[in-house]
């Protein structure tokens, strides 16, 4: 499943540079994350890394963009290929 940044974000830049996938981008009023792009780190990590440097804990599951370990892990080498 996707990752989504909630209104609680503070803009502090932490989460853009630490995803592998390059999902997160600058916008207002808080960053977002693309969907299509969001692996929540399968792939790369064992978790999401986004989730571990956010000092405003304001990163949670997408409701919209549910998918399994195996999907995310296909999606993930898709985007590398």
């Amino acid at each position: 499943m996707a990752l989504q940044i909630t209104e609680n974000c503070s803009n502090c830049d932490a989460c853009r540079p630490a995803c592998p996938n390059e999902a997160i981008a600058v916008a207002e009023p808080v960053y977002t994350i693309d969907p299509l792009r969001c692996t929540e780190c399968v792939g790369a990590e064992d978790e999401p890394q986004c989730r571990l440097v956010c000092p405003s804990d304001c990163i949670e599951d997408h409701p919209d963009f549910r998918e399994t370990r195996d999907e995310l892990l296909v999606k993930y080498t898709q985007l590398h290929a």
